[in-house]
């Protein structure tokens, strides 16, 4: 009976975790080639860049670890070409791969295109074959006043990515137009940037690298992901009308060596080091120290904040009960100086003296600022156990006070005693 019973909850387990790991592979890799190239980090580059051969450069640099493609399955990171196909106002600037001497695999193309207006629209497409159909990345434009109707996603300025709050950075065309690489593309000087390098001939600066396994991979760009989400998102829809016929349907290269390798289940070996994910984080703040100093900063200013929050509250209190003494000459101030003040031009013909000692008594343990601080009962008052005691009261202090401030001597002097002993009883 008991074997029945737990045969349908190992069925039960089976299918939750099935399920959790297919939401995990949804939100976090596609399951293709294409995971180990992330286009967030390529179009960041993209922007950054000043020309297409210095992008091209910088993109196979293993210093960016932005390229992670292993297409040709030699166990060596591929080295990327970058070719612009120009028809009138329109750029497909593709990302290619040669895997043999007679094949090559598009990774993914660039389309920029001008208006009449001088506006300029930009998308990165990966190539359906390492990416999946439609897999479009693009900056996150501001749709105001340009008669299209914005994903509903990505309204509003914050959203939530894998547990990141992120800033939503609009752009506009204009602002597009501005990018360095965008405007070297339009100059009337340009010439076409096609690159020269073809497999078993690169560069002299280039030297492959093993390529990571994703966990690690994953692990580093992750830390980018406020700045990727945050800038550029997921689009479905090619916005220049023309794409097909332009770039799909004439120029894309395809590669059958690759769609093999994709079928055999070749390129999941790169999902098998789930743990290598904390030492591709550790990597990104061994690069970026910065960031690393910046989180112990954010830390340690929130420590400090609990601090100066909870030292507030202790002046506070202290303040309530007179043991603070910055706060207390302010209040002594407020309140005695007017009482005192009255008290002279009530009675004139009164002693001075005595007129303070009375003044001193009525009020609530506040003290004047014309106390003198050179007197040796002013040092014991200044002591914490004097203190303590005389915050029940504050006759103490006033009693003292008489005794410095007393123009006849003796008698202030035995009245001070008096209060004093009675007080410390």
């Amino acid at each position: 009976m008991k074997r029945y019973i737990i045969t349908p909850v190992l069925v039960l387990l089976l299918m939750a975790s099935t399920t959790l790991r297919a939401q995990y592979q949804q939100e976090e890799y596609l399951g293709l080639p294409g995971d180990n190239l992330n286009l967030y980090a390529v179009m960041k580059l993209f922007q950054e860049s000043e020309t297409l051969e210095g992008f091209e450069r910088s993109l196979n640099d293993e210093n960016s670890r932005i390229n992670n493609l292993d297409l040709n399955g030699d166990g060596m990171v591929d080295y990327i070409r970058v070719i612009d196909n120009i028809d009138r106002n329109v750029h497909n600037i593709v990302l290619q791969v040669a895997i043999n001497e007679r094949e090559r695999q598009d990774v993914a193309v660039f389309t920029v295109w001008r208006e009449a207006d001088g506006q300029v629209q930009i998308q990165l497409t990966g190539d359906e074959a390492l990416y999946g159909r439609n897999y479009i990345i693009e900056p996150i434009f501001d749709e105001v006043g340009r008669g299209q109707t914005p994903n509903p996603g990505y309204t509003g300025n914050t959203r939530t990515i894998h547990g990141q709050y992120v800033i939503m950075n609009r752009t506009t065309t204009v602002e597009i137009a501005a990018w360095p690489l965008i405007r070297f593309l339009f100059l009337p000087t340009y010439i076409i940037w096609h690159s020269p390098w073809y497999y078993s001939y690169y560069p002299s600066y280039w030297r492959p690298w093993r390529p990571f396994f994703w966990d690690y991979y994953y692990g580093y760009h992750y830390n980018y992901y406020s700045y990727y989400y945050g800038h550029y998102r997921h689009w479905d829809d090619h916005r220049y009308p023309y794409w097909h016929d332009s770039y799909y349907s004439s120029r894309r290269s395809y590669s059958p060596d690759v769609h093999g390798r994709i079928q055999g289940g070749y390129y999941k070996n790169t999902y098998s080091h789930p743990e290598q994910r904390r030492e591709g984080t550790a990597m990104y703040y061994k690069v970026h120290p910065d960031q690393n100093t910046r989180s112990s900063d954010q830390s340690s200013g929130s420590t400090t904040i609990r601090r100066s929050a909870s030292e507030t509250g202790t002046s506070r209190q202290s303040t309530s009960t007179g043991t603070n003494r910055q706060s207390a000459p302010t209040v002594t101030k407020s309140r005695s100086t007017p009482t005192e003040t009255n008290r002279r031009s009530t009675n004139a013909g009164t002693d001075r003296s005595v007129t303070r000692q009375e003044s001193e008594l009525k009020s609530t343990g506040t003290r004047t600022n014309k106390q003198p601080a050179s007197t040796g009962t002013n040092r014991r008052s200044s002591s914490t156990g004097t203190n303590r005691r005389s915050t029940s009261a504050g006759t103490d202090k006033s009693g003292r006070g008489t005794s410095g401030n007393n123009q006849s001597g003796t008698s202030g002097k035995r009245a001070g005693r008096t209060t004093e002993s009675a007080n410390t009883k």
